[in-house]
């Protein structure tokens, strides 16, 4: 999404700000995105090897773009949305599979949706106050003209990784030689709290969202 629900920081700003959007770790981060249709058929088909093979390739993807964008500077408004959009796309698709499978059980399935389609809603409202004027429906979905940059709050972190770890050890647990069950339901209950608490935290949060603003050019 563009933003994450946040109470925005107002900062004025006179123009737009054009990036190059295009650039490996981008591309990377939006493979991860493509693949969640063939990991979600995969799993519905019981090819949980397979299903286990793309869960590597999203997080090898995920560990080299980040590498790729501090070490030689390729850093875009677009990434900071791109990556963690990759991350809620691997998770819906993880969460509404395993769901239809019976692996997680559906009032934590409702949990995780719930607060992703309620920030999804806020992301989208947030794009338009923050889009600098004209507010087309054009350059409303250019990507390449940034209207805030998305920090994700500390609980936010945390409780993405518990999602994708549960997720994760969810997947690959029909392929183990021992029972999951017990331990895999203390983790839910775990992951239930994070994400209940993971959404309020940005009703509170003041640095979630930056307003990225052109500087006023003189005048002549």
């Amino acid at each position: 999404m563009f933003v994450t629900l946040v109470r925005p920081r107002l900062v004025r700003y006179t123009q737009s700000i054009k990036e190059n959007i295009y650039t490996l770790p981008n591309l990377l981060t939006a493979s991860r995105i493509l693949a969640c249709p063939v990991l979600g058929w995969v799993i519905i088909h019981d090819e949980f090897g397979f299903a286990t093979a793309l869960l590597v390739y999203a997080g090898l993807t995920d560990m080299v773009d980040g590498i790729l964008a501090r070490r030689y500077k390729m850093f875009s408004v677009l990434g900071t949305i791109l990556d963690p959009a990759a991350d809620k796309a691997l998770m819906t698709t993880l969460t509404i599979t395993l769901a239809i499978k019976g692996m997680i059980p559906v009032p934590l399935a409702a949990i995780i949706l719930g607060r992703d389609v309620l920030l999804s809603l806020s992301a989208f409202y947030i794009r338009y106050k923050t889009l600098p004027p004209p507010k087309t429906f054009r350059r409303y979905w250019d990507l390449s003209l940034p209207s805030a940059e998305v920090h994700p709050t500390a609980i936010s972190k945390v409780n993405t990784l518990l999602q994708l770890m549960l997720m994760t050890v969810t997947t690959i647990s029909p392929l183990l030689p021992f029972d999951l069950a017990p331990a895999l339901q203390g983790f839910q209950w775990i992951v239930a709290t994070t994400t209940i608490w993971s959404g309020a935290s940005y009703l509170f949060s003041k640095n979630a969202v930056r307003i990225v603003a052109a500087k006023r050019k003189p005048p002549p």
